[in-house]
């Protein structure tokens, strides 16, 4: 069967406490989950029935093969997962303190091997007809995979479902300038772009969400999600802009709810419904994951977000 969906980005291991709400230093035990907000996106789709692959890198390591068979076991495609000989992969600690807005502390020096994706890496048949081409910020915080990246872009041409999710991480950044300049680049090349309101004001100079929709639009940009926490996700469109208050829950561990957003978008936009019905099933999915700990192995079913809905 062909491919619905190719997320490009971050891949990792997450060790989440074992002990929640203390700090870092007193946690005695971790339990390994698959991580990276690209991957996370696309087992989230995989879950909810979408045929979704990642284009990523790993080490020639232990981790590297636990993120395959990872995701093979989550029904992602590894074929895209490169080896980067000379690097680890990834290996990120959450600190779940405070549990709704986790501190992580990423272990991804010198360069982490997604970053390091070339031309070569590259499915350039996949790219050009994919349904869904899943692209983040994180990705051209640096070369080689920031040009990368754009080539990526440019040979897509702008196609329906080109999807930015802004995925700003000051911790890749060297500044908020750099950022802007880069991710504004990828506003310039996609049709859909979702992000929160730091990430917004980071690409486009606003943290205002009615504001940073507009700017986004006028960028040509088909379709802008800014997600507002507590007070909802707004969709924008050119017929007009309506937000979708959020879905309560009882949050365990605030990481992953985005990507699990990011999931049921991609199933949306595949499904081809209209936005506020994206945004109304993309938060029930958020919210599911924020009451549960872990992100891939979180990622909800189809049937349990309609339970919710």
């Amino acid at each position: 069967m062909s491919l619905e969906a190719l997320t490009i980005g971050r891949v990792g291991v997450d060790l989440y406490p074992e002990q929640s709400g203390v700090p870092l230093a007193q946690v005695r035990t971790f339990a390994k989950s698959l991580g990276g907000t690209a991957t996370n996106v696309a087992v989230a789709a995989a879950r909810l029935g979408r045929r979704s692959a990642v284009l990523t890198k790993v080490g020639p390591d232990g981790f590297g093969t636990y993120v395959r068979e990872a995701l093979a076991g989550f029904g992602v495609s590894p074929e895209f997962v490169g080896t980067s000989p000379d690097l680890l992969t990834p290996v990120v600690f959450c600190e779940l303190n405070p549990p709704e807005d986790p501190p992580l502390l990423f272990y991804r020096l010198p360069i982490a091997p997604d970053l390091t994706l070339t031309e070569a890496d590259v499915p350039w048949d996949v790219v050009s007809e994919v349904p869904v081409l899943w692209v983040t910020g994180t990705g051209v915080s640096t070369e080689p995979a920031r040009s990368t990246q754009r080539k990526i872009l440019e040979a897509r041409g702008r196609r329906e479902h080109t999807v930015l999710d802004m995925d700003y991480r000051p911790m890749f950044w060297s500044d908020v300038d750099s950022a802007r300049e880069q991710i504004g680049w990828m506003l310039d090349h996609v049709s859909v772009a979702v992000g929160n309101r730091t990430e917004a004001e980071v690409a486009v100079g606003t943290a205002d969400p009615d504001e940073a929709a507009r700017r986004i639009l006028d960028r040509g940009v088909s379709l802008a999600v800014i997600k507002k926490g507590a007070e909802g996700v707004l969709v924008a469109t050119a017929e007009g802009s309506w937000t979708v208050p959020p879905h309560p829950i009882e949050v365990v561990c605030g990481l992953g709810a985005g990507d699990a957003f990011g999931g049921a978008l991609i199933h949306g936009l595949l499904s081809g419904w209209e936005p506020v019905r994206i945004a109304e099933y993309a938060n029930v999915a958020g919210a599911i994951v924020a009451g549960r700990l872990a992100c891939a192995d979180a990622m909800p079913s189809g049937i349990e977000i309609e339970e919710r809905l």
